[in-house]
C-alpha cells in the first residue's frame, strides 16, 4: 500500500514544539493518567494506585507536566489535612479521542506486531 501524506511546510523552531508536546503526550505514564483521569477526577493515591508500577516520584512528575502543559488542573481542598485533586481541563478532555484511537489501533495490530517483531529478531539473530 502506497500512501503519500503531504506534510505541512513548518519551521525548525515548530518542529522542537511539536516534539516537546509529543513527548509530553507520548510517554506511558501520561498517557496512562490521562486515560485514568478521563473517568473524572481523582486523588493522588487513587492515580497511583490505577496505574500499576509507577512510583510516587514518577507521578508527582508526570502530574505536574501535565498541569505545566494545562492538560490536567489540580484543586487543593481547604480541609485538615488538606485534600488534592486532580481533572482533565477541556485540553486534556480534548486528547481523550485521540489517545483512545491510538490504543484501539495497538490493539487491532497487535497480532501483526508480534509477528513482525518475531521475523526481525529470527533474521536478526547475532
Amino acid at each position: 500500500m502506497d500512501v503519500t501524506i503531504e506534510a505541512p511546510r513548518v519551521d525548525h523552531a515548530d518542529c522542537r514544539k511539536v516534539s516537546r508536546v509529543l513527548a509530553r503526550i507520548g510517554d506511558k505514564w501520561s498517557v496512562l493518567i490521562v486515560m485514568q483521569l478521563a473517568e473524572g477526577p481523582l486523588r493522588f493515591s487513587e492515580i497511583k494506585r490505577r496505574v500499576n508500577g509507577i512510583s510516587q516520584r514518577m507521578l508527582t512528575l508526570t502530574l505536574r507536566g501535565l498541569e505545566r502543559d494545562g492538560l490536567a488542573i489540580r484543586t487543593i481542598f481547604p480541609t485538615v489535612p488538606p485534600r488534592v485533586e486532580y481533572r482533565l481541563s477541556d485540553l486534556g478532555c480534548s486528547l481523550c479521542e485521540p489517545v483512545k484511537a491510538l490504543g484501539q489501533w495497538a490493539l487491532t495490530h497487535m497480532a501483526e506486531i508480534d509477528a513482525a517483531r518475531e521475523r526481525f529478531d529470527r533474521e536478526n539473530v547475532t
